[in-house]
């Protein structure tokens, strides 16, 4: 039972609910599978584990941070899902080597020592982990310490608590730190805590949504941290500071019913944004709600946007768990997809999904059947993140016009797209010389080479964003100093809408991309003609761009192997065009479809908004 969750949780012990399982009356229950799960992900890295259990290294570190905080990353991450494993009652059959691990890996006489951790350092990070699982299972990690012991980790711990960290989600590492010095009794600077709480609750927006600090980013980093932590400390802490738990609380209840939308019918989530190698942490905040004690929504509906999420993931495992371990990558092993600070034990914050698992079989999370998804509107305008979400055939696709980033490795491609689909993804660029090298799907890459374009600039920061009720999200970039281009995204499902003014002081090579579809095995069909392109799967899928103007020609092209974060091998249609120096207006409707919705290619496209 999670301290401070009781008014939640009620009286009772771990034995599992009547509710049957996916498998029927026989099989197991879905608490019983998500606790094989987190197992099964686990027990693989003992192998991989020092001998004082301080480190495990699953492989070469390429991060910018050191390789000993890359092996504390090894060790710490796991307990995102062994703490709430343990806390629920679930067995595993390594706590030894954790336990092992915490006294050895802060006793600085050790072979094994983490390190004392400075200023803005990946320690902090890994440590608001050992504090959770602090606050979750002392008797797993600090009860078999000796006193010695206890006193090196908890002043290792408590270093945490002064040191600076970015003005962003890393203020909430300390104090997930605190809670669990709290929860084994060890005295520590608890002001610091609070200060750090009320400098992150100054990132609040409104309608739910946080900034992650002083940033244009509204992606995943809201829900898997902003709003997860804040949830723990209201579960954990709320009895101490009711008027705060309320507040995160409130908020979390506010930002669930939009980020429903995020999520297509099959459970999967928008590939968007930065450290997607944490894959279903994407689902973490639905099982932040039950554990923080929010019921903004049905307990059936909560636990089905997470098991379905899940399951989908779940369905992947042998393409993105290569011999049992997480890989760095999306939909299967692809290091493009790395940010500089991503270390080999980085994808394991994906445990952060399991946190219900914390809970008794008894909560209403678990009993109450799960519910299919919820009939939601075809779009959603969402300001705050400067996004136009659009359902069609139970997938979604997300309208992006506000945010950017060029700090993250590939950062304009995970941000300042055009579009981003759960069917489609979206890719990243293998490199920096010719078409197929950029994967320049759901962008206008424009090029000012002066005979075959080679070289090729598309959006990176977004300039005076702005959102419409009616679905409608438009922002100006300039890849150039003399080349201005505001660019209007409007849904009108199945489709999407981009309309450009260009306003260019130079010739210009203009190549406008379709999404990227898999063309493993042999497209289907490939319709290369004057104003319209299209691909279509093997199995079906269409993508496909229609000229509103008719001036520009379709074609398709095989873009270089592992750029898409989704399929392997992509083929993309596109819409190129001349523009000599001057101002042109560049229209189209784009189609991204699922086989059974392909049909609507031969249908007139909408007509132009702008």
């Amino acid at each position: 039972m999670a301290q401070g969750a009781q008014g939640r949780q009620g009286t009772q012990g771990p034995q599992e609910g009547a509710q049957e399982g996916p498998h029927g009356p026989s099989g197991p229950t879905a608490r019983e599978e998500l606790q094989a799960w987190v197992r099964a992900l686990a027990e693989p890295l003992v192998r991989y584990a020092s001998p004082g259990g301080a480190r495990i290294r699953l492989g070469v570190n390429i991060a910018h941070h050191d390789d000993t905080a890359a092996d504390l990353e090894g060790y710490a991450r796991p307990l995102w899902g062994l703490a709430p494993l343990g806390a629920g009652g679930g067995d595993f059959a390594h706590w030894d080597v954790w336990a092992r691990g915490l006294a050895h890996g802060t006793d600085p006489d050790h072979p094994e020592f983490w390190g004392e951790p400075t200023d803005v350092d990946q320690r902090l990070v890994e440590m608001a982990a050992i504090g959770f699982a602090l606050a979750l299972v002392p008797e797993r990690l600090w009860d078999p310490l000796d006193g010695a012991q206890r006193d090196r980790a908890g002043a290792w711990l408590a270093a945490c608590l002064d040191r600076v960290t970015p003005a962003n989600n890393w203020n909430f590492f300390p104090v997930m730190v605190s809670l669990g010095l709290d929860r084994v009794g060890y005295a520590h600077d608890r002001e610091a805590r609070r200060a750090r709480l009320d400098r992150l609750e100054t990132y609040a927006l409104g309608g739910g949504w946080y900034a992650d600090g002083a940033t244009a980013q509204r992606d995943y980093y809201i829900p898997w941290a902003m709003h997860y932590y804040g949830l723990i400390h209201a579960a954990l802490a709320g009895p101490e500071e009711p008027a705060r738990a309320a507040r995160f609380r409130d908020r979390a209840a506010e930002f669930a019913t939009g980020f429903r939308h995020w999520f297509a019918d099959d459970g999967s989530a928008v590939p968007y944004g930065r450290s997607l190698t944490y894959r279903f942490a994407q689902g973490a905040f639905w099982g932040a709600l039950p554990y923080g004690g929010v019921d903004a929504l049905p307990p059936g509906e909560v636990k089905g946007l997470l098991l379905r999420h899940l399951r989908w993931w779940r369905a992947r495992e042998a393409r993105t768990s290569p011999g049992g371990l997480l890989s760095i990558g999306y939909g299967y092993p692809q290091p493009a997809v790395a940010e500089q600070y991503n270390g080999p034990a980085s994808p394991y914050w994906a445990m952060k999904a399991f946190l219900p698992l914390a809970l008794p079989a008894g909560d209403p999370f678990w009993t109450a059947p799960e519910e299919p998804p919820a009939a939601l509107p075809e779009t959603l305008v969402q300001p705050h993140p400067g996004a136009v979400l659009m359902r069609s055939g139970g997938d979604v696709t997300l309208l992006s016009g506000r945010q950017h980033n060029t700090w993250a490795r590939g950062g304009p491609a995970k941000y300042a797209k055009f579009a981003y689909s759960t069917r489609f993804g979206f890719s990243l660029p293998a490199g920096e010389t010719g078409a197929a090298h950029g994967a320049h799907d759901s962008v206008l890459a424009l090029s000012d080479d002066p005979d075959e374009p080679v070289h090729f600039r598309v959006r990176e920061t977004c300039e005076d964003p702005h959102t419409s009720d009616d679905g409608t999200i438009s922002s100006t970039w300039r890849p150039w100093p003399d080349v201005e281009i505001t660019t209007w995204l409007s849904a009108a499902a199945p489709w999407h809408l981009r309309t450009h003014r260009v306003r260019t002081g130079r010739a210009l090579h203009a190549y406008e991309g379709g999404f990227a579809v898999d063309r493993d095995g042999g497209l289907a069909r490939r319709e290369e003609a004057d104003a319209a392109a299209a691909a279509v799967s093997p199995a079906g899928d269409l993508s496909g761009l229609r000229d509103l103007d008719g001036a520009r020609t379709g074609r398709v092209l095989d873009l270089l192997p592992g750029t898409n974060v989704l399929a392997r091998r992509t083929a993309l249609p596109l819409l190129t065009a001349r523009l000599a120096p001057g101002e042109h207006w560049l229209r189209c409707a784009v189609l991204g479809a699922s086989a059974a919705r392909a049909a609507a290619w031969e249908e007139p496209a909408p007509a132009p908004r702008h």
